[in-house]
């Protein structure tokens, strides 16, 4: 057996909860999971943008999931936690409900993303994983925040401080 060929066919993904529904970030991405802190806000930035943090000397632009994606708050709670990513090269973090888990998925379980028209739109989508009974929704974090979004967060990010 090739053991390269199966590290390419094999794709890790950290699997997070808004509401009832899984997503999955490429845990590539993924620089850290931090417990829900306050946020210093940011004014006249969209209400998805929860404000900044500072991690380790380093000030970071923290946005809220649930409110990009036009879903209902939700209170903060113990399970809520920020992950922190690399997003266009840039580091933000993104609030969700709770982090379930590390899913590993073969390319036979990943199915391209659902074309609703233009009505919905699902060009953050990079597919969907079947895992069992159960869905996985994959974003492409570089495609859910546009490069103007993240420059606009790093620009208030600095004004902030």
């Amino acid at each position: 057996m090739d053991i390269q060929k199966v590290q390419v066919d094999r794709q890790e993904f950290l699997a997070f909860m808004l509401g009832n529904e899984k997503y999955g970030v490429d845990i590539l991405k993924v620089q850290e999971i931090r417990d829900y802190q306050n946020v210093t806000p940011i004014p006249n930035t969209p209400a998805f943008i929860k404000g900044v943090i500072n991690l380790r000397g380093a000030i970071v632009p923290v946005f809220d999931m649930r409110l990009k994606f036009n879903l209902p708050e939700a209170p903060y709670d113990q399970f809520t936690v920020v992950i922190i990513l690399n997003i266009l090269g840039k580091v933000a973090g993104i609030v969700v409900d709770s982090v379930s888990d590390v899913v590993t998925l073969t390319r036979d379980q990943i199915s391209p993303p659902p074309d609703f028209g233009s009505e919905i739109h699902t060009e953050y989508l990079v597919g969907v994983g079947n895992i069992g009974e159960q869905m996985l929704l994959i974003l492409d974090m570089d495609r859910l925040m546009s490069k103007e979004e993240i420059d606009v967060l790093h620009e208030a990010s600095r004004v902030a401080v």
